[in-house]
């Protein structure tokens, strides 16, 4: 079956599957959550730019999608992670919200100038490390790196006769860029600081590196950032670019890389994945397919796609960044700093299909000669053989929108456009916004980056993360800001506390096997109850909730949706027991967990998402026995502890002590329960109780008696129960402990900051008591002289009279009266403290 055009049959799909790998990876959350009429969907197209167009798939429940993939020459920073974390949120609400069956298809960019670059560095960079050389020569390698560099890349501070070096590099750099890196100006003294002042930042800080590197004479561990590029510049027409090992070695590293962090971000996997080496034949094909139609021409051994002739056919040529097509600065980053050298163009606008190989690229044959693709050209071959002639949605970074965007609807409509008739190959595109740093976005190249991997391991969750992405619109741009940043936590502070509280109650409130084993579900509320109360609310949260989703997707109005019933429903919380409508809590714990669960913040959750709160870690295949241990040991540990308390026998007493969780596990396990948290609550169940019973008895216990009851209580409360997840929410009057399941983590982590806190303000105590001590000590030491004496050791005075006043100063000259009045009232004072010492310690 022809998959591309039934006239043109160049790209048959028998053909594509045998030369090339397609990772397909069935999403193991295809079955919608929930099926929403998306009568009113409507979507920002960046085809139609304004408001939100209506949305119409080709085929109706049915989506065919291509999303623009990664580069993969380097780790994956937090600009990614807001891509395709927020491609992600829109798939998933399409899937299952809407209930679309979609065919999603990304690559991975394998063949790319900076991989080139990349590569080919660290290989020369590898084999020069191997290299002897003397301390002198390692000096002189460094200095000609280091001059190479600032001339590409800081030209200012080489505009003297005299020869740069390490110790005139401060003070030129500062003199020529001083008002960029030390003013925080601009590079043109007008506007705010944007990429051009982040690279020159990036630029200074490489050579302050190598600055240091080069005098400490470690200049292969320091100054790599300025040898990488030296050394290419020697010696990259040496390597033998025929092992392709050069280039793939680094970019299977980093496909894996980025795979493990978009499974770690809970991002959907593709259906279909495609990669650039994978479709080298069938790209030189569709390019000599657009050269036989007009569009394009060879020139030098590379081909280029003819613009001119294009538009003259009819055809519009960038179409979502018109504004933009001559944009010099864009038109060359679209071809790659390899690019530069490449001529015979008819037009400056004019790009690359097909690039002449030199030496030291690696390199396919072509009907032109060895060549390889070039950037754009390989979405427009892998999405349309996936997909056909024509997709519903395509997306990526607005970053990509000129020129890769613009070139991919030009050369895939040229491809397939008859008898100048324009073809229209993508219904909706959908362009991401930046994540920006201080003004500028966030980039490989401008190393202003944070990688997923370390903003994981120090700074975010996978769910914080998508939490402050879900704050801001999809195609927005998006600044990471403080108060952001609380915004989001305190969002997700507010549903686990929600979710916390209304599983404690529900427990509570359903003493029994049966509520365990099935949830809270014989409480739900049915569709067809009447709509009041709390219930009237949640019906209008549904529809707030549908109305923002089909306004192209806006998230943060859903987010402060879901806020605003969590406040009711807290409110309805704190009514007395007998006004509170439980039933209708529990159906807003269950709408907000199912909301959550299709916008990706429960990675353990899968559709239809008819749980309630955060799912478990827990597997079909988990063993009971195993997973309950943790509960069990701690039962028989605190059970052994009271029983050696000197308790006097009671009817209660005994009968707590007498408990037996274990036939409601087995009844739990034989009725099919795997989940960790219900396995073991009847033995949470039971230490509660017991320890109920020990705070009841505490008024009327001796003194010995009460601090063992105290010391047990708080143990089994800070220790005993936080070590396995369980926080017991003691309240007055009787009323007994809310259990509540939150991660241990969570709460050892709050028991460890609470301890640190108490810990520091005893610290601060007994300072204070000490510095209190000191001041005493220091009063009375004063306090002890006479007033008669205090002057006499005066150098200042020569005489004095019979109570210790001065009346002559050194000099023989008698004392000032101004002066002797100021020296009277110490006198005095010291005379009432001496009092005072020899009233409380004796003495004269």
């Amino acid at each position: 079956m022809n998959i591309l055009s039934p006239r043109l049959g160049i790209l048959r799909f028998s053909t594509i599957l045998r030369q090339h790998r397609v990772l397909v990876v069935r999403n193991l959350a295809t079955s919608p959550a929930t099926r929403v009429s998306m009568d009113g969907l409507k979507v920002h197209n960046s085809l139609r730019p304004g408001p939100p167009m209506p949305f119409a798939p080709i085929e109706k429940g049915k989506l065919s999608w291509y999303a623009c993939g990664p580069t993969v020459y380097d780790h994956s920073h937090l600009g990614h992670a807001r891509n395709y974390v927020s491609t992600d949120i829109i798939r998933r609400i399409l899937l299952h919200y809407y209930g679309f069956n979609i065919n999603f298809v990304m690559n991975f960019t394998d063949i790319d100038d900076k991989i080139i670059l990349k590569a080919r560095r660290q290989r020369l960079f590898e084999i020069e490390k191997k290299k002897q050389y003397t301390e002198t020569k390692l000096t002189e390698l460094g200095m000609a790196a280091f001059r190479a560099y600032a001339k590409s890349n800081l030209p200012k501070i080489i505009e003297s006769d005299d020869p740069l070096d390490l110790e005139n590099y401060a003070s030129r750099r500062d003199t020529a860029y001083g008002h960029v890196l030390l003013a925080g100006g601009t590079l043109t003294g007008e506007g705010k600081p944007g990429d051009d002042e982040a690279k020159l930042k990036m630029h200074a800080n490489n050579m302050n590196a190598a600055v240091a590197a080069i005098g400490s004479s470690q200049v292969f561990s320091g100054a790599e950032e300025i040898l990488l590029p030296y050394f290419d510049s020697l010696y990259k027409e040496s390597l033998d670019t025929s092992d392709q090992t050069i280039f793939t070695s680094l970019t299977q590293l980093m496909e894996n890389s980025f795979t493990e962090d978009m499974d770690n971000l809970n991002v959907l996997r593709p259906d279909v994945v495609t990669r650039v080496t994978e479709y080298v034949p069938q790209i030189a094909s569709f390019v000599e397919r657009v050269v036989e139609k007009g569009f394009a021409y060879e020139a030098e051994g590379s081909v280029y796609f003819d613009i001119a002739a294009f538009e003259k056919a009819g055809n519009t040529y960038a179409r979502l960044r018109p504004e933009s097509r001559n944009d010099k600065v864009l038109q060359e980053e679209g071809e790659g700093s390899l690019g530069k050298s490449l001529s015979g163009k008819k037009g400056p606008g004019d790009f690359a299909l097909w690039k002449k190989s030199k030496p030291g690229e690696p390199y396919w044959p072509s009907k032109w000669g060895n060549g390889r693709p070039g950037w754009h050209i390989e979405c427009s071959v892998m999405a349309s053989d996936v997909l056909g002639p024509r997709m519903d949605l395509h997306s990526g970074g607005i970053d990509l929108a000129f020129p890769h965007h613009d070139n991919e609807l030009a050369q895939s409509e040229a491809y397939f456009c008859e008898h100048g008739h324009e073809h229209t190959w993508v219904n909706y595109f959908l362009h991401m916004g930046h994540l920006s740093i201080s003004g500028s976005k966030m980039s490989k190249s401008l190393k202003n980056f944070q990688t997923i991997k370390d903003a994981l391991a120090s700074t975010y969750t996978a769910r914080s993360l998508r939490i402050v992405f879900l704050h801001g619109r999809w195609n927005d741009g998006v600044e990471i800001t403080p108060s952001m940043r609380a915004q989001a936590d305190g969002w997700e502070t507010t549903v686990n506390n929600f979710f916390t509280n209304v599983k404690s109650l529900l427990v509570e409130a359903n003493n029994g096997t049966t509520t365990i084993q099935n949830g809270v579900g014989e409480l739900s509320i049915t569709e067809n109850t009447p709509k009041e109360g709390l219930l009237a609310e949640l019906a209008q949260a549904k529809e707030d909730v549908s109305a923002a989703l089909s306004n192209s997707f806006d998230t943060p109005q859903v987010i402060r949706v879901i806020a605003d019933i969590i406040r009711k429903a807290n409110i309805h919380i704190g009514a007395p027991d007998g006004e509170r409508d439980l039933a209708a809590v529990e159906s807003i714990a269950r709408w907000v967990t199912k909301i959550v669960g299709i916008l990706g913040l429960d990675a353990n959750a899968r559709p239809p998402y008819d749980g309630l709160g955060w799912a478990s870690l827990a597997a079909a295949d988990v063993d009971p026995t195993t997973a309950v241990r943790p509960y069990g040991i701690a039962y028989y540990c605190i059970l052994s502890d009271a029983k050696s308390l000197d308790i006097p026998a009671s009817e209660t007493w005994t009968g707590l002590l007498n408990q037996l969780p274990g036939p409601e596990f087995n009844a739990l396990v034989e009725s099919g329960v795997r989940d960790p948290e219900k396995l073991g609550l009847p033995y949470v169940r039971a230490i509660s109780k017991l320890r109920d019973e020990l705070r009841r008895l505490v008024p009327s216990a001796s003194p010995e008696l009460k601090k063992s009851i105290l010391e047990l209580s708080d143990r089994i409360r800070d220790y005993d129960l936080t070590n396995i997840g369980v926080y017991l929410d003691d309240r007055p009057d009787g009323q007994a402990s809310l259990i509540k399941f939150i991660p241990a983590a969570e709460l050892i982590a709050a028991r460890d900051e609470k301890a640190a806190k108490e810990a520091e303000k005893a610290k601060a105590k007994e300072q204070a008591r000490l510095a209190r001590e000191k001041a005493e000590a220091e009063k009375w030491e004063k306090a002890k002289v006479a007033p008669q004496d205090m002057f006499k050791a005066d150098e200042r005075y020569s005489e004095w009279d019979g109570e210790g006043m001065p009346t002559k100063l050194k000099d023989g000259s008698e004392v000032p009266k101004a002066q002797l009045k100021k020296l009277k009232k110490e006198w005095d004072r010291q005379n009432k403290v001496h009092g005072e010492y020899v009233t409380k310690f004796g003495g004269s």
